[in-house]
This record gives structure tokens, C-alpha cells and sequence, in this order.
């Protein structure tokens, strides 16, 4: 799929050969770990990066309002690589973009000029302030006020915040807010300068890692906010437009999660190639390899392939992936997750150690499965509305997509899209068991269901990738085929596993109908993706 939207190549690996040069500058090695025993916030370093030199705030802002007009695949890119390097200095990156993203989404045309410009020309930083105390994920539970204030006529010209905020990245730092409070239409977003009297900036919080980004509450005592600030100029409406920034900004923190793991991976490999143990490099021991190193390479290259796919759809005009966004931000946090204490353990003493990052990369990534959405808040996501969608369309939604995928393996021979086909056809024929059998009423249920809608999914997006890329002829094409039958294996026992728990696990099904279902999957023939997949593995690290 060509990209409708963003910048061309060359463009873009311009800005990705900056973002590593600042490996040899702004953010060596040594300077990352300063700030992470620190806990200091690298303003000068923030401010460099929105400096007219390097300017990577200009990648997602449009060119009509002086941006460089980049895409979701662009931003992808650019968090990728910036997540390599320091996940902290990502995460303050990460916060500029979400403050400026319900401007960018639902600004008027005069709130762009102004507070895009501002980023532009006065490396402005910017927060996003929505979560409260009491108020999560659930911001319809926020209990920031925002009191109308009229003139002699009537006419609203302002409005008086009241309240607190928690968690917020940059919050102690942001030149401008955008901030979620409550007026008596509801929930509006409001732009909020941070020179504003009775803006107050709390404490910063000790955080286990992301260090080096700054987190702060924010408290309003009658903070006076001009009219002309909601965005949009609508109040009312602004759980409508978090969620829609949600759904952007999830893919954000999705490639965040793939970057630190493949930051992780990358250096235990390395580690693993030098290591000499019992006469031989560590990366030679296949107990080693197939362990801690080969399957977390494996999923962090499915998510890589899944979240391109959505990126491109974005770009293609495709704003409908809220499921989308869950999906990816929920495989790719916790692939890099487990990739990341899968490196320690494969650095050994090592790996426990500092100097040699990936402790530290361990506890940074692990907020990528908490903000922005916990990764149970993804899995509630992606079930209900898959689960409405299924049963909405009779079946059609998962029919569909299995008889694309098992198109797939018939133009291409690639024999591990039809068991993701048969995987998809069972994940239908589950829905519909557990929403008959008023399963879905039990939340562990909707989590497994989620959890099989997760992987089928992103093992459709890894086969559709392999085999653009064999009918290209690209130079990875063989390595994708591998990587394709070994992330099948393991997505085809997490639905057989997960999908027998289902139809099992309850007493409310009879006896019956389970001997029914365990034949069903035993028919499904998924022990065909376990065909020579240890020596499909043993290629990964040639």
C-alpha cells in the first residue's frame, strides 16, 4: 500500500539519520544514564529537538500552519527511533505531540495558527492534562470545573477552572496546556497558557523509570481561561475528541513499546555474539536463542508489521481504528515488555547491572502498558467492540478477514495464512458460543476473547506483509516467512489454549456441548503450525 499522506523517503530518512546522530551529541550514552540517576528533566535537550536545527516537532504539524506535513507512518518512524534511544526523552516528545493533538484534530483554523506556531517558532512544550486522582481511564469521571463567566450582556467571555490534575507528562515544564474539564454542556477541552495565574505546578513524581520525562500534577485555583480557548469552540464535546486522540496517540505509544524492546533485543544479541561461555558464544546456544532471544525478535516484528499497516491506513484516510489502535498499543507494549526482561536475563549478572541499559530500559518501558490507556483498558476495548461487530455483521466481520488470509496462502503458497484463516473462523464461531451462552457477561472471558482477536490479528497483518514482500522479491522476504510460521505457531496455541479455557472453564456450559467444542478445535488442525518450527527458529539468527 503506497502512503497517501506524509513525507516522502528521503525526507524521512533525513530525519531519522538526525534522530541517531543525536546518539554522538545530545543524548550519548553516558548523558542517558546522568539522566536517569538524576531524574532530571533535559529541558535544553527537550528545547534542541524543537530547535529550528533539528525541528522534529515540524514532522506531524501540516504544512499549511508551517509543519513539515508528515504522516502516522512518519510519526511511527520518528517514535521508533527516538524510543531506541532514551524512552524518558520519547515520552516528552510523546507529551508535545498529545497537548498539540486536539488542536491539530478539532482547532479552529486561529488556534492553529497560534499555538501550532508557537511550537514551531518558540519550541514551545506542551501537556496534555486529563487524568485526575479519581479519573483514569475513566474521564468521564473527571471533576475539573470550568464556571462560565459573562459579561454585562450575558455573553460568555471566559470560564474559571477549579480542580486538579495528575500524572502529567511535561506538566511542570509546558509552555501551553490543553486541558480536559468539566463546563455544564460536559467535558471540554481547553487551552490553557502556562503563565495563567492560579495555574500551580505540583511536586514532580519519583517514577520507577521514564526518568528523564518530567511528571507532574497540576492544581487550578480559579484559573481564568478566555472563551476563545476551547477547542473547537464547542463545549461539550471533549470525550468524544480524547478518544478520537486516543486512537492516534495509542499508536504513538505502540511503537514506543516495539522501539525499547528492539533497543533491548538489539543489545542482547550483541552481548550474546561477544559472550564466550563453555568455549563457545552464547548466540550459538540454542537453549539460549530459542529462549530469551528468538521469540521476543519474532513479536516485536509482527507488531512492527501491524502497526505500519494501521499507520498506512491512517494515511489512506482511515480514521475508523479505535479497535485498531487498542489492538496495537496492547501487543506492542507487552512484547516490549517481555522482550525487555528477557534481555536482562540474557546479559545474566550484567544485565542487572546500570551501565548496561537494559535494566534501564526495563523499567521505562513498562509505563508504555500503563499510560495512555493500561492494557486491560485495551483488552475491554478490543473485545466489546469486537464482540459487537461480530455479532452486528452474523459473522461477516471474521469470515471476511479469514477468507482474505486464506486467499493469501493460495496466491502465495503460504501455508501458515491458512491456519491464521481457520484460527480467525474458531475466533468467530467463539464469539458467538460465549454470547450465547451469556459467557460475555464474565469479564476473565472477554479478556481471553481479547487476547485471541489480538493475535489472529496481528498474525493477519504479519502475513499480509510477507507476502507483499515475497511477491516483491525483497531481500527479507525469506526471513519474514520464517519469522511468519514461528509467530503462527504461538499464535495458534495461545487460541487453541485460550479458546478450550473458554469453552471449559465454565459450569454453566454442559458436559456435552464441551466434548462437542474440544473436537471442534482438535479438527482445526493447529498442531500443523508446530511442522518444523524449531528449525524455522534456528534460521532467525543467521
Amino acid at each position: 500500500m503506497n502512503d497517501t499522506r506524509g513525507l516522502d523517503v528521503e525526507t524521512r530518512e533525513m530525519i531519522l539519520e538526525t534522530i541517531g546522530s543525536l546518539k554522538k551529541e545530545l543524548l550519548t550514552r553516558d548523558k542517558i544514564l546522568e539522566l536517569d540517576d538524576t531524574s532530571e528533566f533535559p529541558i535544553e535537550i527537550i528545547r534542541e529537538l524543537l530547535s529550528e536545527r533539528i525541528g522534529l516537532q515540524m514532522v506531524f504539524i501540516p504544512e499549511e500552519f508551517g509543519g513539515l506535513g508528515g504522516g502516522a507512518i512518519d510519526t511511527y518512524y520518528v517514535s521508533v527511533e527516538l524510543a531506541k534511544i532514551c524512552l524518558g526523552v520519547s515520552t516528552a516528545f510523546l507529551a508535545i505531540h498529545l497537548g498539540a493533538e486536539p488542536i491539530l484534530l478539532f482547532g479552529t483554523d486561529e488556534q492553529k495558527q497560534k499555538w501550532l506556531g508557537k511550537i514551531i517558532s518558540e519550541s514551545a512544550i506542551v501537556a496534555y492534562a486529563v487524568t485526575e486522582a479519581d479519573a483514569g481511564s475513566n474521564l468521564d469521571a473527571i471533576k475539573t470545573k470550568a464556571e462560565p463567566v459573562t459579561d454585562e450582556s450575558g455573553k460568555i467571555v471566559a470560564y474559571r477552572l477549579n480542580g486538579s490534575k495528575q500524572f502529567i507528562s511535561n506538566g511542570g515544564f509546558a509552555d501551553f496546556i490543553t486541558m480536559l474539564a468539566k463546563t455544564p454542556e460536559g467535558a471540554t477541552f481547553f487551552i490553557i497558557d502556562g503563565k495563567t495565574e492560579g495555574l500551580k505546578r505540583g511536586k514532580p513524581e519519583h517514577k520507577h523509570g521514564i526518568r528523564a520525562a518530567n511528571t507532574s500534577p497540576l492544581i487550578l485555583e480559579n484559573v481564568l481561561v478566555p472563551a476563545e480557548n476551547i477547542v473547537g469552540g464547542v463545549p461539550g464535546v471533549g470525550l468524544k475528541q480524547a478518544n478520537d486522540v486516543f486512537s492516534y496517540t495509542r499508536l504513538m505509544v505502540a511503537a514506543f513499546g516495539l522501539g525499547a524492546g528492539l533497543s533491548a533485543m538489539e543489545k542482547a544479541v550483541k552481548f550474546a555474539k561477544e559472550r564466550i561461555q563453555f568455549g563457545t558464544p552464547l548466540i550459538e546456544k540454542q537453549g539460549y536463542t530459542h529462549k530469551l532471544l528468538v521469540p521476543n525478535i519474532v513479536r516485536l516484528t509482527a507488531a512492527q508489521a501491524y502497526i505500519e499497516e494501521i499507520a498506512r491506513r491512517i494515511d489512506a484516510g482511515d480514521m475508523d481504528i479505535l479497535v485498531e489502535g487498542s489492538i496495537a498499543k496492547y501487543f506492542a507494549t507487552e512484547a516490549g515488555n517481555t522482550a525487555a526482561e528477557a534481555a536482562i536475563q540474557a546479559l545474566g549478572g550484567y544485565g542487572y547491572m546500570h551501565e548496561y541499559e537494559v535494566e534501564k530500559i526495563k523499567r521505562d518501558v513498562r509505563i508504555t502498558t500503563i499510560y495512555e490507556g493500561t492494557s486491560e483498558i485495551q483488552q475491554n476495548i478490543i473485545y466489546l467492540f469486537r464482540w459487537r461487530t461480530t455479532i452486528k455483521s452474523k459473522g461477516e466481520f471474521y469470515r471476511g478477514l479469514a477468507n482474505e488470509v486464506c486467499a493469501l496462502s493460495a496466491q502465495t503458497g503460504l501455508e501458515s495464512a491458512g491456519i491464521i484463516a481457520q484460527a480467525l473462523e474458531l475466533l468467530n464461531d467463539l464469539i458467538f458460543f460465549a454470547h450465547n451462552n451469556k459467557l460475555t457477561r464474565q469479564q476473565h472471558i472477554q479478556f481471553l476473547l481479547s487476547d485471541i482477536v489480538t493475535w489472529t490479528e496481528v498474525a493477519a497483518a504479519l502475513a499480509r506483509k510477507t507476502a507483499a514482500h515475497l511477491q516483491d522479491s525483497a531481500p527479507d522476504a525469506a526471513k519474514l516467512q520464517s519469522t511468519l510460521r514461528v509467530f503462527v505457531a504461538e499464535a495458534a496455541r495461545l487460541v487453541s489454549n485460550k479458546g478450550l479455557e473458554i469453552v471449559l472453564g465454565s459450569d454453566i456450559v454442559s458436559d456435552e456441548t464441551k466434548k462437542e467444542w474440544l473436537q471442534k478445535v482438535k479438527r482445526m488442525e493447529f498442531e500443523s503450525a508446530e511442522q518444523n518450527v524449531i528449525s524455522e527458529m534456528d534460521q532467525l539468527l543467521l
